[in-house]
């Protein structure tokens, strides 16, 4: 879906091309995703995987089922339908791990001393979030926090939706990537038909739709250009506001080089389809904050447990 805002004076292009080329420079020099170790087996090598620690259950074999084929649809009710029933769950499913998380940093932050493991979780915490690689401690914890923090159903649904085409672009298909991510190392994922010479970014792949959820995650998480998102995140959470997608969509400038107009059309989508409504279905998904109540989400076998009640 997209939005009629007319056409943008030249003032304004000459913004989103600042900012497009702004963007450019930050993945090129911070990168989105780490290239998978050819040995690897540990999760930590995979882009937008958690690290593991004690109380993180095993995902769920659901995680791992591919894209189903949303071109078949003739209806477009029920194309976006399945669509967001498709992703409402692997959302949930994303977030209360990182709830999960959370519940572990205040658990260490309550600790007068670290064990290594617990030292070394916070370094690779760190290191992934993208924060100072302090001594561990309250203020290193402190800074994950702002971080380490979920995303609303909402932006996610709408981003996914207008990134991927509903699920059926070529990077949705053929690299499970659902919201245009990209990577900076030769191989990491699909090269763009339309590159223009001299670029090196690719369009990451996953290996299945729920690990691009993470990945997009992890990267509105700890990427400078979403440090307003994050701003608005952390105000809302300090006045005890619910978490809303119309609101963080405020701080995506730079995820399109269209800048305001592409906000405008995110939170056209989000009004369109009345997204809001996963707002507030995760909203008394959580209700039960209880570390128990988490443990139970983060690892559901049967993925109905994470529909809308």
């Amino acid at each position: 879906m997209s939005v009629n805002t007319g056409a943008p004076s030249s003032a304004a292009k000459k913004r989103h091309a600042l900012a497009f080329i702004l963007l450019l420079l930050a993945g090129a020099l911070f990168g989105a995703f780490y290239k998978p170790s050819p040995n690897a087996f540990s999760s930590r090598y995979y882009p937008g995987e958690e690290f593991q620690f004690a109380s993180l259950p095993a995902l769920p074999s659901w995680a791992n089922a591919p894209l189903p084929d949303f071109s078949g649809y003739a209806d477009t009710d029920g194309k976006k339908a399945a669509f967001f029933e498709f992703l409402f769950p692997r959302i949930v499913l994303a977030n209360s791990r990182i709830l999960l998380e959370r519940e572990y940093l205040d658990a260490l932050a309550a600790k007068s001393e670290f064990t290594g493991k617990e030292k070394q979780w916070l370094k690779d915490e760190a290191k992934r979030l993208r924060v100072d690689p302090a001594p561990a401690g309250k203020a290193q914890i402190a800074k994950l926090k702002k971080r380490l923090d979920v995303i609303p159903p909402s932006l996610i649904m709408a981003q996914a939706a207008n990134e991927s085409a509903w699920g059926t672009s070529r990077f949705a298909v053929e690299g499970n990537n659902l919201f245009g991510q990209w990577c900076f190392t030769a191989g990491c994922g699909l090269v763009p038909l339309s590159r223009v010479s001299g670029a090196s970014h690719e369009v990451a792949k996953f290996s299945s739709p729920y690990r691009s959820v993470r990945a997009y995650i992890q990267n509105l998480n700890r990427h400078p250009a979403y440090q307003t998102l994050r701003d608005i995140r952390l105000t809302d959470r300090k006045q005890q506001e619910p978490l809303s997608g119309k609101g963080l969509a405020a701080g995506l400038e730079l995820y399109s080089e269209r800048g305001e107009e592409y906000i405008g059309e995110i939170t056209a989508m989000i009004r369109h389809n009345n997204l809001a409504v996963y707002d507030q279905a995760f909203a008394e998904i959580l209700q039960n904050r209880n570390p128990a109540h988490l443990q139970q989400l983060a690892s559901a076998r049967n993925i109905n447990e994470l529909m809308p009640r």
